[in-house]
């Protein structure tokens, strides 16, 4: 039993300085990758930067598009405006030189429209000029120009004698 103690004893003495030496080495050898493992603040706050400067754009890029889109929405709306007034300046006729303006309505408060008439060189045409708005600033969001065309009042009623006398030969059988 004795020679059992002293082997016990000669393992504890072995195992400590064993221990004791391991220890020695690993303060002059640096930490192993497992013992250092995780992120230390520099990387942190490089991390955050990186991650900031990335949200900042995007966001700045949804920003740019959500007004790039409001402002198609204006131009779409201006320009179905002004091509109403055109079409209802066909649809009317009675076409006169001048300038006339007005509001576009209850739900487009936003517009406020100008048309423009003027003689375009040979009689019975005019040009027209539908310019939309903005009521508030006064800035112009669309422009349509175009050309329209109507008979002049004598050429109406020299066709209409035209045709009255032609009728009329009709009837009489030709006759002058």
């Amino acid at each position: 039993m004795v020679a059992a103690s002293q082997r016990f004893e000669q393992g504890t003495v072995a195992y400590a300085e064993m221990s004791l030496r391991t220890r020695f080495v690993s303060d002059r050898n640096p930490p192993s990758a497992h013992a250092t493992a995780g992120f230390s603040l520099i990387e942190i706050l490089c991390a955050v930067l990186v991650l900031g400067v990335g949200l900042t754009g995007m966001i700045q890029g949804v920003t740019t598009a959500l007004s790039s889109s409001k402002e198609s929405e204006l131009q779409t709306v201006a320009a179905l405006f002004a091509a109403g007034q055109m079409e209802t300046l066909r649809a009317t006729g009675g076409l006169r030189d001048g300038t006339t303006d007005g509001e576009c309505g209850e739900g487009l408060s936003l517009y406020h429209w100008q048309q423009t008439i003027t003689a375009a060189g040979i009689e019975g045409l005019h040009e027209v000029a539908v310019v939309v708005e903005n009521a508030k600033s006064g800035k112009a969001i669309y422009e349509l120009r175009t050309l329209l065309f109507e008979l002049p009042d004598d050429s109406r009623t020299s066709n209409t004698t035209r045709r009255d006398t032609s009728s009329q030969r009709r009837r009489n059988g030709g006759t002058r």
